[in-house]
C-alpha cells in the first residue's frame, strides 16, 4: 500500500519543479529528511536535528518548520 501511495504521490507531481527544489529528496529513495504534520496548509514540522542548515527551514520561537511544497505534500498525502 506504502508503494501505492509514493507512486500516487509521483503521479500527482509529475510535470511540476517540486522535487527539483527539495535538497533532501533522492530518486528512487524518497525524502531522507524528518518532518511530522502538524495541521498547517503550508509547513510541516522539521524534525531534523541540523534544521537550521536546511534552506527550507523557517524557524518560529524553539521549533523548526520546513515550507518545501514537495515535504509538505508528502507529509500530509503519505502519513496519514
Amino acid at each position: 500500500m506504502l508503494k501505492t501511495n509514493i507512486q500516487q504521490m509521483k503521479e500527482s507531481l509529475a510535470g511540476q519543479k517540486i522535487f527539483a527544489e527539495c535538497k533532501r529528496y533522492k530518486p528512487g529513495v524518497g525524502f531522507i529528511c524528518k518532518a511530522k504534520d502538524i495541521g498547517l496548509d503550508i509547513f510541516v514540522q522539521c524534525l531534523e536535528k541540523d534544521s537550521r542548515r536546511c534552506p527550507f527551514s523557517v524557524r518560529y520561537s524553539r521549533s523548526y518548520f520546513c515550507k518545501s511544497p514537495a515535504r509538505v505534500h508528502a507529509a500530509k498525502e503519505l502519513e496519514k
